[in-house]
């Protein structure tokens, strides 16, 4: 479960199970379709997406708001520019 100190997030992106590259360009997919400003909040096992998320994140010009781990996944948060 996810802490009260997260922001809100307007969609949610579920790639649990997904392993790299998937989780991160279904999240570029999904920003795409949302408008600047909107926060993702995209759900992740591979442990690989704790260094390529912020890693896209930097690329793409977004913000990563975050990272909180919740046991076997973790919850990224991610601004779209």
């Amino acid at each position: 479960m996810m802490s009260e100190n997260m922001p809100h997030w307007d969609e949610e992106l579920d790639a649990v199970g997904l392993i790299c590259p998937l989780p991160v360009l279904k999240a570029r997919k999904r920003l795409l379709a949302m408008a600047p400003g909107q926060i993702l909040l995209l759900l992740a096992s591979d442990p690989a997406a704790v260094i390529d998320v912020p890693h896209f994140c930097n690329e793409a010009g977004h913000d990563y708001l975050g990272m909180e781990d919740c046991g076997a996944r973790q919850a990224y948060l991610i601004r779209r520019k």
